[in-house]
């Protein structure tokens, strides 16, 4: 069975589109898996990254994102989270997609949390990239 994808960039998941994630999982019995994909900082070392990664001024929302996989896994959905640290993050995107090969993908970070540039970059990029079904959250 294709899993349904539901993506986020570190913070936490739209309403809308956890529902449309859970509804669409649910109707065709299909595995979810959450992907929060993270920006990595181009650091040389580990070390440097160690001490600088945790003093970036963007945090992870990890407890919210936590609690929508355990609302699915309640809902009886087989729920898999992955967190994703990458330089590039859109591409890692795209690998999962291609790895996964999902029957929808929902694109759904809380747009109130994180830059709308980055939700329709994501969206133009899995567009031009895959030939997955897409659902992306909406504005306010």
């Amino acid at each position: 069975m294709r899993p349904v994808i539901l993506a986020t960039f570190s913070v936490r998941i739209d309403p809308g589109a956890e529902r449309m994630a859970f509804d669409s999982a649910l109707d065709v019995g299909a595995p979810l898996v959450i992907a929060n994909l993270m920006m990595l900082p181009p650091y040389p070392t580990t070390i440097m990254l160690a001490r600088e990664y945790a003093t970036l001024p963007h945090e992870e929302d990890l407890e919210a994102v936590r609690a929508t996989a355990l609302r699915a896994s309640e809902l009886g959905i087989g729920t898999e989270l992955l967190r994703i640290s990458s330089r590039r993050p859109f591409a890692a995107l795209v690998e999962l997609i291609s790895e996964r090969r999902p029957s929808l993908v929902v694109l759904g970070p809380d747009i109130r949390r994180s830059p709308r540039w980055q939700l329709r970059l994501a969206a133009r990029r899995v567009r031009r990239q895959t030939d997955c079904l897409i659902w992306i959250a909406p504005g306010d």
